[in-house]
């Protein structure tokens, strides 16, 4: 089977694209750095060229609201057309649990705007929403910074490890469509301001973190339900305290 992996060249697209490979599929890594650019239109036509498959796991350069939601309906849309076209079979879709719950948050917007365009097209397709990745807690913990202290929400969050979503993607991309929306999370809830400090203790972080309902997670307030699966979700194996335990080993191997 002929698949095109978008973003190939990405955290959650090489492992797709490794594991495809693996298991015999003949696989294209296309990115801008492979010369296939989903918003000009360059390299698509031909990269498409017979394949039965297209995972999508392009993330937009900018997260800046209107940049953001200009990539996703862009490159949203010169992709479904070229698909069309080359008479694909199945459209595969990473998007983020949450994206119909967080109004305020552009990035999440954005993400809303493509899944429609997929639902909207002919093309067969699967979108899978995942949960928050274990490799941006960090980042999300950082943002919370002010005055000295990292403001949180206690809102629930159900961190995942980038490697079960990619696993998750790359069954996905050999099964049936589904023509729908499947969620998956990691196997734990944390109140995001308990992870927050639980990190920063394990990275020997001395700042302080304070629960703050009014928190923002990217322009938006949190409730239980925000950053969750849904009832019937599938659930990946990976807790985050072995998925960060994991990553210390690894740093502390020598050289």
């Amino acid at each position: 089977m002929k698949i095109v992996v978008i973003g190939g060249s990405g955290l959650i697209g090489a492992n797709i694209v490794d594991r495809l490979r693996r298991n015999g599929h003949a696989l294209v890594v296309a990115s801008p750095s492979k010369g296939v650019n989903t918003v000009t239109g360059e390299g698509l036509d031909a990269a498409l060229a017979g394949a039965q498959v297209v995972v999508d796991v392009a993330n937009s350069p900018s997260f800046a609201p209107a940049e953001v939601l200009a990539f996703f309906e862009t490159s949203t849309r010169k992709l479904l057309a070229a698909a069309a076209a080359a008479g694909v079979e199945h459209h595969v879709v990473l998007s983020v649990v949450g994206v119909d719950r967080l109004p305020d948050n552009g990035y999440f917007r954005a993400k809303l705007a493509q899944e429609e365009l997929v639902k909207a097209s002919r093309l067969p397709y699967t979108i899978l929403r995942a949960t928050q990745f274990c490799e941006f807690i960090e980042g999300i913990v950082n943002a919370g910074e002010a005055d000295g202290a990292i403001h949180l929400s206690p809102a629930l969050i159900q961190p995942i490890a980038a490697d079960d979503v990619a696993a998750v993607l790359a069954d996905l991309a050999v099964g049936a469509p589904v023509n729908g929306i499947i969620e998956v999370g990691g196997p734990d809830r944390f109140p995001l301001d308990e992870l927050g400090r639980k990190l920063l203790a394990a990275r020997g972080d001395a700042r302080p973190v304070l629960a703050d309902v009014h928190a923002r997670y990217f322009g938006s307030e949190l409730d239980d339900r925000s950053l969750v699966t849904s009832p019937g979700a599938l659930a990946a194996p990976t807790r985050f305290f072995n998925w960060l335990n994991r990553g210390a080993a690894r740093q502390a191997k020598p050289s």
